[in-house]
């Protein structure tokens, strides 16, 4: 008897799922296209990304391997290109050669660029606090007390591992306009960090030390 009624429940289970699947045919086979096509997106969209990526890796280096005094202009054009591509790598590689190499003259186009990899760019925080500091170094000596302060802000504010550079550099820059209050003042916060850069605070003693002292 029990057995009787475990075959009519075997039985009944499978009716049931039979119809589930006859009733539900065009919505399942529709929800397996749809999960396909998004497979096939992803999988499609990452190779991509992958192969743009490694296009951008290969004109960078042909327009470095191809630069020379004589197309300084037609290098900073495409490096520029590449900067407005937007990329985490490439974009911030093309700036730095542009200002080593000096490419570019015109300070507010090189802060521009810097802005579009700074506020542009998904980048990791620390990379773009490297940035940050990069701006302000290239500024450094062209800027005054706001519009340096203003760049290093973000920094100065935040517990980044450029935190002590970015105050280093303050108090460098006050004591060249010989304001040795302030310049005292960044000295001291470096010194107080706990996880300050060991060499920069070494750097900030011997100058509080040696020409800081009351």
């Amino acid at each position: 008897m029990d057995e009787d009624i475990s075959i009519i429940n075997a039985n009944t289970r499978n009716e049931k799922i039979k119809n589930f699947f006859i009733t539900n045919k065009k919505r399942l086979i529709l929800a397996i296209i749809l999960i396909s096509i998004s497979l096939i997106g992803y999988f499609s969209f990452g190779e991509y990304k992958n192969n743009q990526k490694i296009k951008m890796s290969d004109d960078f280096n042909s327009i470095i391997i191809n630069y020379s005094e004589d197309n300084k202009e037609q290098t900073a054009r495409d490096l520029i290109k590449l900067i407005n591509k937007k990329d985490s790598t490439y974009s911030p590689l093309s700036l730095y050669f542009i200002i080593d190499n000096k490419l570019i003259d015109e300070k507010n186009k090189i802060n521009e660029l810097f802005d579009v990899i700074i506020d542009e760019i998904s980048l990791d925080d620390e990379i773009r606090n490297l940035n940050i500091y990069k701006k302000a170094l290239y500024n450094a000596n062209n800027s005054n007390e706001v519009e340096l302060l203003n760049i290093l802000n973000p920094i100065i504010r935040s517990t980044s591992i450029w935190k002590a550079h970015a105050l280093y550099l303050m108090a460098e820059y006050f004591y060249s306009k010989n304001e040795m209050q302030k310049s005292k003042e960044f000295f001291t916060q470096i010194i107080n960090l706990n996880e300050a850069n060991q060499e920069i605070k070494l750097e900030s003693q011997k100058r509080l030390s040696r020409d800081l002292s009351e």
